[in-house]
């Protein structure tokens, strides 16, 4: 079908097949995080590189929303409809409030700096989840050489009491993050050293125990070529995950059931407008989108 490729039957009702993959813009480095505001019906996404956080819509195209923004990469919208932000440079968790100005929610563990807040989620409770690699501080093309004073991890962040928990440390390069629909499975993309020769990359799995945090990590799905960098969940449980063709589907038994075929890698990607069925993609200097015939369950 094209754009489209069924792997499996279980992929057939997803697709929108007479959907076209559309180019929102470009002329872009490379872009991250795209996360959709439906009051607002746009869509922001930060072009790193350039340090600023970029705007869509249907109605006026490209603009910039944010420059300089602190090199960010993931974004999120927290249970109050604020943006929630990972800053490379600033090494810390921001929120947007309601009147434009920008607060630090986090920015060190244990008396000692983050390192570069990566991607970020929000749990039903309003606890904010991020990863926290090494990734920013190892280049000057996404904001800056700086040195680690943190192993690399997951996090939960409490915004009410400032209460920071390490969700795991399980990871060399700890990356995008999801929840299952019922928010009893954690999903976080493994990306490994970016120096190695063979860097361990794979979707990694954990249940939420009774103390509201992970329990151990077990392999869930493995994407090629490319890696899983970021992804999100549709209302049936399948996992919508980047890759260095595309997008790559995979059910909740971790079964590959189908794919975007893009033609090229994509970072990261958000579901959003009508419905939240449309499939937003950061595609490095482009940014680009389809209609699906599923529903993703970010807020919208």
């Amino acid at each position: 079908m094209g754009i489209w490729t069924i792997i499996d039957d279980r992929f057939r009702p997803l697709v929108q097949g007479n959907a076209e993959l559309e180019v929102l813009g470009e002329g872009f480095r490379w872009l991250e995080g795209p996360t959709w505001f439906g009051d607002h019906h746009c869509l922001l996404f930060s072009d790193i590189p350039n340090d600023r956080i970029m705007r869509w819509s249907e109605n006026d195209g490209v603009s910039v929303f944010r420059q300089p923004s602190g090199f960010t990469n993931g974004h999120a919208r927290d249970r109050q409809g604020r943006l929630i932000s990972c800053s490379h440079h600033d090494r810390c968790i921001t929120r947007t409030e309601y009147d434009g100005s920008v607060t630090v929610l986090v920015d060190s563990h244990d008396g000692k700096r983050l390192n570069a807040p990566n991607d970020v989620i929000v749990k039903s409770d309003g606890t904010i989840w991020f990863s926290d690699p090494v990734y920013g501080l190892q280049s000057d093309f996404e904001g800056g050489k700086q040195e680690s004073e943190q192993p690399a991890r997951f996090y939960r962040l409490d915004p009410e009491s400032g209460r920071l928990a390490i969700a795991s440390d399980e990871f060399i390069g700890p990356n995008g993050l999801a929840f299952s629909p019922d928010e009893s499975v954690l999903y976080a993309a493994e990306t490994g050293d970016q120096f190695a020769a063979s860097p361990d990359r794979a979707i990694y799995r954990m249940g939420i125990g009774k103390s509201g945090l992970p329990g151990k990590r077990e392999k869930f799905a493995t994407v090629s070529p490319g890696y899983c960098d970021g992804f999100k969940i549709d209302i049936d449980g399948n996992i919508w995950s980047s890759a260095g063709d595309g997008v790559h589907v995979f059910a909740p038994d971790g079964a590959l059931i189908g794919k975007v075929e893009t033609g090229c890698t994509i970072s990261n990607l958000c579901f959003g407008d009508r419905n939240n069925a449309r499939l937003f993609m950061a595609a490095g200097q482009r940014l680009l989108s389809i209609f699906t015939n599923t529903r993703g369950i970010n807020p919208c």
